[in-house]
């Protein structure tokens, strides 16, 4: 008997020992820039639904600045670094990685059971699809750059929405007559500046003019639509249509909707993620006097006004090959813009480029966010997304420089398309 009962030990043990092994730990990390309003929280309660769900992985999620987060990733693919996830905004930037061998092809995830086809808008894999495959899970946001303004001060000062680029002018005179700043900048990150430049040269001349610049198909950066969207914005520096130092201040700290808070300046050209900020930085001013502008139209332009500069699933997550559990990061990542996940960026003023999101939408700014994408005939996505990195960095650096009045806008177009020249060796 006592053998018997030794040998039940010994087997007990054995199997205790199998389910040991089968439960060790597996890590995965995270790294993403969601650092402003509820974005780390979003992000955290995803992973931490995750681990409850699957013991036997621990995930760390790691919050990081915008610019800082590009140079770190950068240098972390170079080393063979890279975490398990990691985020990218698509487009040219994430098709380097690619072409490098070092982004895992979603293909097989993204169709089982049509798992992309049921879940995801179309249009929000379009910045993540290269060569036919799938390279990214479109997650956080269908961002588009709007006006938003403050209209108690619109108000005040008897102003209506400006339709047209001739009444944006008028608007932003009749401001500073009056001792309001017309917008705030903060473009030390220079991405911030580059958003008129996008919407200018689309209303002057309608997306093709960047596209066949950008594709090498025909055109050129100096093409005259560039050069005028260029001389606009000087007009509007020289008119003093910005605050003063907007060069040196950082978007992400907020140095910019502090001056939209304190009714110092009128209206901000930014990515509707703006939202969330404004619903978490100050409630009473987001349910009281925020508004929202399409840019407007230009006068004399070809571009089609319904068009808006934006991307539809603005930060897309992508698996490194390097990742030891690929099953279960994808997995991780299908928890992150799950129905839970999803009524939780919507409560956070956000729109997930899901299908059927627009039913539960209730709020009325971003019911108008999602009537501008859904109205519109082209999306331009962000020209630094969409450049590979090196142009797009000349970009932001020639941004910054044009309004800083450092260059003029025949330069602005001369630098660009010297670069782009160079990168494809013309």
């Amino acid at each position: 008997m006592r053998k018997v009962f030794i040998l039940v030990l010994v087997a007990a043990m054995l199997i205790g020992g199998g389910v040991v092994s089968a439960r060790q730990e597996k890590s995965i990390t995270m790294w993403h820039i969601q650092n402003t309003g509820d974005g780390p929280e979003l992000l955290q309660q995803a992973a931490d639904r995750y681990m409850a769900d699957n013991p036997d992985v621990s995930v760390e999620v790691v919050p990081m600045q915008n610019d800082p987060y590009k140079t770190r990733i950068r240098t972390a693919m170079g080393a063979g670094d890279a975490p398990c996830i990691f985020l990218s905004w698509g487009g040219g930037p994430l098709y380097e990685y690619v072409k490098a061998d070092q982004v895992l092809d979603l293909t097989d995830y993204m169709n089982a059971d049509d798992y992309a086809a049921n879940r995801f808008v179309p249009a929000s894999l379009s910045n993540v699809t290269f060569d036919g495959k799938i390279y990214g899970v479109p997650v956080e946001n269908t961002s588009v750059a709007v006006i938003f303004y403050n209209k108690a001060i619109f108000e005040q000062y008897g102003l209506e929405p400006p339709a047209t680029w001739d009444e944006l002018l008028a608007v932003s005179q009749t401001l500073i007559d009056n001792g309001v700043t017309p917008f705030s900048l903060a473009n030390k990150t220079k991405w911030t500046s580059s958003m008129y430049y996008m919407y200018l040269v689309d209303r002057i001349a309608g997306p093709e003019v960047f596209a066949s610049a950008a594709n090498r198909t025909g055109g050129s950066f100096e093409d005259p639509a560039f050069v005028q969207a260029g001389q606009m914005i000087q007009d509007l520096v020289n008119m003093g249509a910005f605050n003063e130092g907007f060069n040196g201040l950082d978007y992400d700290t907020g140095q910019g909707r502090m001056l939209i808070y304190a009714n110092q300046a009128a209206m901000e050209l930014m990515g509707s993620w703006e939202i969330g900020n404004f619903l978490s930085e100050n409630e009473a001013f987001y349910a009281e006097d925020l508004g929202i502008i399409p840019f407007p139209a230009v006068e004399g332009g070809v571009g089609d006004p319904s068009n808006v500069v934006g991307t539809v699933g603005d930060n897309y997550y992508s698996i490194s090959p390097t990742c030891e559990y690929p099953d279960e990061a994808f997995e991780l990542l299908q928890y992150v813009i799950d129905d839970e996940s999803v009524a939780a960026r919507i409560e956070s003023g956000r729109v997930p480029p899901v299908k059927g999101v627009a039913d539960l939408i209730e709020e009325p700014i971003l019911k108008q966010i999602v009537e501008l994408v859904e109205n519109a005939n082209s999306v331009q996505l962000w020209y630094d997304q969409y450049l590979p990195p090196e142009l797009g960095e000349v970009h932001k650096d020639t941004m910054q420089a044009l309004f800083g009045l450092d260059i003029t806008p025949e330069e602005a177009a001369q630098q660009q398309e010297a670069a782009v020249a160079e990168y494809y060796g013309e």
